[in-house]
This record gives structure tokens, C-alpha cells and sequence, in this order.
């Protein structure tokens, strides 16, 4: 027996020194994928798109983010808004650091890092948080008082955020502005105003042109898709897209078309950003989900989360040319990129 358990200690670790030493370092630009079945996070060379690295993390990941050095990873552990970690993984040594806990917010979902710090909507609070890095601390949080909210936008200065609430069919736009007390000698105080937009119940995945003035989202109800002025924080337009369950939807980078991703008919719907007109309906396969455009304008992945692989989509022929196999239910895309 002592032999038996010997030998079994040895082939371990022969095997892992094996692995050690086909271990691929992080590129400098990476593409990162959730799996949602394997639970882990891989780390993908953009220019082979070859697997480098598979990184464990926790039960129910969906949306992931990396810092702005391309050092850290942030994963939303979210189950449907019952769950209270983010993830976080050190993309250098391809490995897990410890977990954040949010709590008293609940059910992360979709996270950015700007200005340093990580925002994350929290869904099972209705909410919004802010964790800084360098403090290790929750350091912010407002509640929207909307049902299901979901995905968001800041702006680079972090001023201004932007979330769908699914289930209440609105869009919050929360605004960072200076409030004077009325009274001789009172200072200026910081002060989040929240303005609620109707858009469509469903509305869920989003995204900002690129020139920052509408903001576009789609609804898995009813197909359609709203358009928000952001300077009026008024409803625009709504075009009858028929995007019936759609997920994600982004701006190409010259902000001229706008890709949907559906997971009730796996169609990956191409809109033209000025006439509203749909330019192709592209079958990925039974269903689709995240997107993640290339910063160049060259590609779009896109995660087919039923299918269990993710699409490379030309963005000049608008046709797949790759699939990758991140894991079992691919569904959360960022890019990581160092100086």
C-alpha cells in the first residue's frame, strides 16, 4: 500500500512539472473567456487564438473585466443575483487571488474598471458598487431602485453610469455632480442624480456609440431595439428589429454598424447605425451571447453559449471564419492588455 500511494505521488507530480514546463506565458494583449459549465477563465493569444492558460473560478460566472495595466482580472460570481464574489486573478502568474466579497451587495453581474477602480451592477440589490484596489474596500454604491439591473457603462472620467434594468424595462442614467448647500460657508458636496428612462421590459444588453451621444439597447421581449439620446436623457427612437431573445449588443469601433447577439435564435443581427436597416442576419448556431469587438475593426467574438464555442466574425466579409473552444458555455468577453 505505502508503494501503491508512493508511485501515485510520484506520477502527480511528474504530470505537473510536465504541464510546468508547456506552461505558455500571458501575451501582453489577451483575449479572456468565462466558461460558465468548466468554470474557469481562459486566457486566449489573440493572434493564434490558441487557449494559453486555464484559470479555475467560481460557480456561475458572467461577466469579467481586466485592469488597466493587464495585471488583474475581476470576475462577477453571480448566481442569478444570489451570490456575492468577485473573482480575481493575477493574469501574469495565471493564477487565483483571493476573493472579494461584496456583501451587503448581492448578485454581481456585469463589471469596468475605470479610474482605478472596479464598478460592478449588483443585481440582487438593486444597485451599483465600486471596489478600489488600492484600498481593498468597498469604497461606493447606490441603489437604483430598479428591478433586475444588469449590465453597465462609465465613462472615462467617471462621472456618468449607465445600466439596464431588465425586468422594470429602464435605463439609468446616474450623474456624479457638485451640490452647494444653501448657507454662508458650506462646502460643495458630491451628489449621484439618478434619471430612469423607459425603454422595452427585456432590455438588457447595451452599448454606447463611440461619439457618446445615444445609447442604444435591445430587448429579448418584444425584438426591439431603444434608442437614448444621452445629452436629453430622452428616448430617441425604436426601431422593430425583431431581435426576439436578443443578449448583447455593440458598436462596431467606427461606431457604423451594431451587432445583436441572440439566444432564443443564435442570429448574430448586423444593423446600420445611421439608417437602422438590418445588413445581414448571420446564423452563429442554437444561441448567442457576449461580444467582444476588436479594438483594430478587423473581428468580432462572439460567445455561442449553447454551442459551446466562440465565433470569430470578419468584420469587413461579415462572415465566421474561426470557432474557439474557451469551455463549455462560453459567455463572458474582455480583453486584457499590458503596457
Amino acid at each position: 500500500m505505502i508503494r501503491f500511494i508512493a508511485v501515485n505521488i510520484f506520477l502527480v507530480i511528474f504530470i505537473y512539472a510536465a504541464v510546468g514546463c508547456n506552461a505558455q506565458s500571458t501575451p501582453r494583449r489577451s483575449l479572456l473567456a468565462l466558461s460558465k459549465a468548466d468554470h474557469t477563465m481562459a486566457i486566449v493569444d489573440p493572434v493564434t487564438l490558441k487557449v494559453v492558460a486555464r484559470i479555475p473560478v467560481g460557480i456561475d460566472p458572467h461577466e469579467l473585466v481586466a485592469s488597466s495595466d493587464g495585471k488583474r482580472a475581476y470576475v462577477c460570481i453571480y448566481g442569478g443575483g444570489s451570490l456575492y464574489e468577485l473573482n480575481v486573478i493575477d493574469l501574469v502568474a495565471q493564477k487565483p487571488l483571493p476573493n472579494i466579497d461584496t456583501r451587503p451587495l448581492f448578485g454581481p453581474h456585469d463589471i469596468t474598471f475605470i479610474n482605478g477602480k472596479a464598478w460592478f451592477t449588483a443585481e440582487g440589490s438593486k444597485s451599483i458598487g465600486r471596489y478600489d484596489p488600492a484600498t481593498r474596500k468597498l469604497d461606493w454604491s447606490m441603489g437604483t431602485g430598479q428591478e433586475r439591473t444588469h449590465m453597465i457603462y462609465v465613462t472615462d472620467d467617471g462621472k456618468k453610469i449607465y445600466t439596464t434594468n431588465i425586468s422594470s424595462g429602464t435605463v439609468s442614467i446616474l450623474l456624479d455632480t457638485l451640490i452647494t448647500p444653501p448657507f454662508p460657508g458650506a462646502k460643495p458636496r458630491e451628489e449621484w442624480m439618478q434619471t430612469v428612462v423607459p425603454t422595452a421590459r427585456g432590455s438588457e444588453g447595451f452599448d454606447v456609440s463611440p461619439n457618446g451621444s445615444e445609447l442604444w439597447t435591445a430587448s429579448s421581449d418584444d425584438g426591439t431595439i431603444s434608442i437614448i439620446n444621452l445629452e436629453t436623457k430622452k428616448p430617441a427612437a425604436k426601431i422593430d428589429a425583431k431581435v426576439f431573445g436578443a443578449n448583447r449588443l455593440k458598436f462596431t469601433p467606427d461606431g457604423k454598424q451594431v451587432f445583436i447577439s441572440s439566444l432564443q435564435t443564435g442570429e448574430l443581427t448586423i444593423l446600420d447605425a445611421k439608417s437602422y436597416s438590418a445588413i445581414k442576419r448571420l446564423k452563429l448556431g442554437r444561441g448567442a451571447a457576449g461580444i467582444l469587438m476588436d479594438a483594430d475593426g478587423s473581428r468580432a467574438f462572439v460567445a455561442c453559449s449553447p454551442d459551446n464555442y466562440v465565433a470569430v466574425v470578419d468584420l469587413k466579409t461579415l462572415e465566421v471564419t474561426s470557432r474557439l473552444d474557451v469551455g463549455g458555455v462560453p459567455d463572458g468577453l474582455a480583453w486584457a492588455v499590458r503596457p
